[in-house]
């Protein structure tokens, strides 16, 4: 099975930074969800900009990924990189052909689903006027199919198997439509988790296309044998150096142990920041 990652600079640009400044948690994720895959026996393209084609190239990166494709536009084709830090996966996705799976480099596969017609997302997500308000929140010009369902759950796209063409250039066409559309404001979580997760749901709801998850989103904090999210983690480690420590040791010993043919990655990344 095919899949892609993705990494767009265009975000962290519009917040005045010049270069891609990752951390050492996120290249062991990042490498170890790649490798994992293709030992999986799948392939994996690293769709970015370049930006991050470049930043890899650097790192030593290049051969994680079957291929590193420098298609996402640096300036995001026009889309608000503010609103909509996650809007390069679906610009990524609309370019692919399905079936496909995108994975956040943020999580890794230990076990592979069985892929069918269905889609398979990450888990379900409650809906709350926090984080998923009335869709009259994004005003009357706002692209949203009027009979879309409100009340079904967002999907969480961490992971994301799409079986077929027709769905995911359905998909891909809405949330396009209503990045490029929407009025530039301050609201950084309510439009992109609208554009990505809370639409694909409602796409699936209006074709009638099934939907399957990979974790019940009442048990995301409790270990898992088959998936890593490291998710809310990330802010866990940065600020408790023991935990991040600890975390760092266990992938220098998966990546001795499981891919010795790659241990320069952990030189690699031990020296960024040196």
């Amino acid at each position: 099975m095919d899949a892609i990652h993705i990494s767009s600079f265009a975000p962290a640009k519009a917040k005045g930074f010049e270069k891609v400044n990752a951390e050492d948690f996120d290249l062991y994720c990042t490498a170890l969800s790649a490798l994992r895959w293709r030992k999986l026996g799948g392939k994996i393209t690293m769709c970015c900009d370049s930006f991050y084609a470049k930043f890899y190239e650097e790192i030593g990166f290049g051969d994680i990924w079957d291929n590193i494709c420098c298609n996402i536009a640096d300036d995001l084709e026009g889309i608000n990189p503010k609103m909509f830090w996650a809007g390069a996966k679906i610009l990524a996705l609309r370019d692919q052909s399905a079936p496909i799976v995108m994975i956040d480099t943020d999580f890794i596969v230990w076990k592979l689903p069985e892929f069918g017609d269905e889609i398979i997302a990450a888990h379900r997500e409650e809906i709350s006027d926090e984080i998923y308000p009335s869709l009259s929140f994004f005003g009357a010009e706002n692209h949203i199919i009027p009979d879309f369902s409100e009340s079904v759950l967002p999907l969480n796209t961490a992971f994301l198997y799409i079986p077929d063409d027709d769905f995911k250039e359905f998909y891909t066409s809405q949330s396009i439509a209503f990045m490029k559309n929407a009025v530039d404001c301050d609201d950084y979580l309510k439009y992109m988790v609208f554009a990505e997760q809370r639409l694909l749901a409602m796409c699936a709801e209006y074709t009638k296309t099934p939907v399957k998850t990979l974790l019940d989103k009442d048990l995301l904090f409790f270990p898992q044998d088959s998936f890593t999210h490291l998710w809310g983690a990330k802010q866990a480690m940065r600020d408790d150096p023991e935990l991040r420590e600890d975390f760092l040791k266990r992938c220098r010993g998966r990546i001795q142990t499981d891919f010795p043919e790659y241990s320069y990655l952990i030189e690699n990344i031990e020296g960024i920041n040196r």
